[in-house]
């Protein structure tokens, strides 16, 4: 949006990017203005999806054997797709869940324990993670199966969306840049459309992915030895659809696709799951952070009626481990955080880490609404309701400096 003294306004999640590197004007029309960083390569193609969708994109960039990077810009995150005369070759993503980590976490080679501490280590998953199998953690097979994995979820995520928009660079993929696969994009593109379409189907029976299976007594009998393997599973404990897509090590569309089968054979039940209550210390936790940001959320969403969808945004941009905190967790009518979720997804780790790992999250949030109070607020209005807030931190280190 152009303001009236003609300066040119932007979202604060883009003006953040924008102050990295420098900009040149590559493009313009009566419509519209096309502004590059030269360290990012050539911009080759630019657009929204919606007329365009994400199948006639990469079949283009097949059809006429192009190399460089497809840059996607979506509600949730982005991802980048490398492409090798009309390959795809590899594929990052900041969506919570498909970094390698999350992926290697999903197939049950790394606990999440253990993964914690890779984060929390100079160890850059982004390349590739070569150095977990020199530490020991994982195997080289391991390794290599969780990159294409990877590639394979981040490209059928990408069929889900109807909105977003892209930008096709000429950039080839540097030697140290990603883990180089051999796929194929044309198969790439069918198995896509194929799983979003079933997955829909599945989840119609299935759900919700917080739902709990049950197995029904005496009707695992004769199965098939994959959707025994998945029977026996269930039948062990009572997991969330979530946690035994990670204990099955298949992944989630074929565990998905044999939990379907389980229900329609009526092996498997499905129960809604129970509600999570957070106590002890980490309720203490949450119920201070939630006190602030209900506090910042009702003024800030009076003085600007889209907040909620910015700090939507600004929790799925965040990096990791904070990311994986707030994986799949939605925002309240008053802004504050539900516990449930983020309580899952701290499972496996030691108290003290959950703590911590849990305040550092909920202050990266609080410190974003701050500044948004300084800015839509004015000074006079925020400092007040700053200071109030700001008094939380020294309580939240008083419970994690007792422990």
């Amino acid at each position: 949006m152009v303001a009236d003294d003609t300066r040119l306004k932007v979202p604060p999640q883009v003006a953040d990017k924008l102050t990295v590197s420098s900009l040149e004007l590559v493009g313009s029309s009566s419509c519209h203005l096309l502004y590059s960083s030269p360290e990012a390569g050539e911009v080759l193609m630019a657009g929204v999806l919606g007329e365009v969708s994400v199948t006639d994109l990469l079949s283009f960039f097949n059809m006429f054997r192009k190399t460089g990077v497809l840059h996607f810009e979506l509600k949730g995150g982005c991802k980048d797709l490398y492409f090798q005369q009309g390959e795809i070759v590899s594929a990052t993503s900041t969506f919570p869940g498909e970094d390698l980590g999350d992926v290697l976490f999903d197939m049950g080679k790394l606990s999440a324990e253990v993964l914690q501490k890779v984060r929390q280590s100079s160890v850059d998953l982004t390349r590739g993670g070569k150095a977990l199998v020199e530490k020991g953690l994982v195997t080289a097979k391991d390794l290599w199966q969780a990159a294409r994995q990877q590639v394979e979820s981040i490209v059928y995520g990408l069929f889900a969306f109807q909105a977003g928009s892209y930008v096709f660079l000429d950039r080839p993929p540097g030697k140290g840049d990603v883990v180089r696969l051999s796929l194929s994009t044309q198969n790439l593109i069918m198995e896509g459309l194929r799983r979003v379409d079933e997955k829909e189907l599945f989840m119609r029976r299935i759900g919700s992915l917080d739902g709990l299976p049950v197995l029904i007594p005496g009707s695992a009998e004769d199965l098939p030895p994959s959707e025994k393997r998945l029977a026996l599973l269930i039948g062990e404990r009572r997991l969330a659809v979530r946690e035994i897509m990670r204990r099955s090590g298949m992944g989630e569309f074929e565990t998905l696709r044999l939990l379907h089968q389980l229900i329609e054979k009526k092996v498997v039940g499905m129960e809604e799951a129970p509600s999570v209550e957070a106590s002890g210390d980490l309720g203490k936790i949450l119920s201070i952070f939630n006190g602030a940001l209900s506090a910042l959320f009702r003024r800030l969403s009076e003085k600007n009626p889209v907040f909620s969808q910015e700090v939507d945004e600004f929790l799925h941009s965040l990096p990791q481990p904070f990311s994986y905190v707030f994986r799949d967790v939605t925002l309240a009518e008053d802004g504050t955080i539900e516990a449930g979720r983020i309580l899952v997804n701290l499972g496996g780790l030691e108290e003290s880490d959950k703590m911590k790992l849990l305040a550092d999250a909920l202050s990266e949030l609080v410190y974003m609404e701050c500044m948004a109070a300084r800015h839509q607020l004015g000074a006079n209005e925020s400092t007040e309701l700053i200071q109030r807030v700001q008094e939380i931190s020294r309580r939240v280190k008083n419970i994690i400096g007792s422990k």
